[in-house]
């Protein structure tokens, strides 16, 4: 079983986008997908459609009940904040062994695809961020990241980042942002200066570029 863990410089850069497409093009390919999102803030339980979650399981053609939420995002918060900002309010805490261990478990699937929660720093609880989940993991990372003004320095500091855990980057898909200083492919090529050996790839909006190449699945 391959595991991929998609995480991000920021929130709000298209994870769960990528997360879906990559979902459809694993399926269209005859793979079998279990795809992930074990930590959700912001969660509305009156709108569970329009949730990632929701998404995600729309995406691998599960039905959104109860028992497939579990399955899929075991720990959910309504406050739309960091994990541990999140769950303080209801009193609760993300348990990081359990939470290691849900993404470790074994699985019929061919891919396993996990998404994180905002960017590769996030703080989850007291002592561990999201750098430290996907560590113990032990997965690759796919980077996603935007094209606005400032990705440049946010989108490095996040690979450097995982660099300095020993975690492998997959490949780093450039989500292409509504508004953006220089096309996406100027971002890009200049991403790809130095997070080489890895990978970029552009994904514009609403756009068709298939990712199954970028990370060889």
């Amino acid at each position: 079983m391959t595991t991929l863990f998609v995480t991000a410089s920021g929130t709000d850069v298209g994870k769960t986008y990528v997360l879906v497409k990559l979902i459809d093009e694993l399926r269209a390919a005859g793979r079998r997908v279990r795809a992930l999102k074990p930590v959700a803030s912001g969660f509305d339980a009156t709108s569970v459609a329009a949730s990632d979650t929701g998404l995600l399981l729309r995406a691998q053609g599960l039905p959104l009940d109860a028992r497939h939420l579990d399955a899929v995002s075991p720990w959910r918060f309504a406050a739309p904040l960091s994990p541990d900002m999140a769950a303080a309010r209801e009193r609760r805490a993300v348990p990081f062994g359990a939470l290691v261990d849900f993404c470790r478990a074994p699985s019929e699937a061919d891919v396993t695809l996990i998404e994180g929660i905002g960017g590769v720093m996030v703080p989850l609880d007291d002592t561990h961020t999201v750098l430290d989940w996907i560590a113990a993991v032990g997965a690759p990372a796919l980077l996603v990241v935007g094209s606005y003004l400032g990705t440049l320095s946010h989108s490095l500091t996040a690979a450097r980042a995982l660099e300095s855990r020993g975690i492998g980057i997959a490949g780093v898909v450039v989500s292409e942002s509504l508004e953006q200083p220089a096309a996406a492919e100027e971002t890009a090529a200049t991403l790809a200066r130095f997070v080489a050996p890895a990978r970029v790839r552009v994904l514009p909006r609403g756009g068709a570029t298939p990712l199954l190449p970028l990370l060889g699945l």
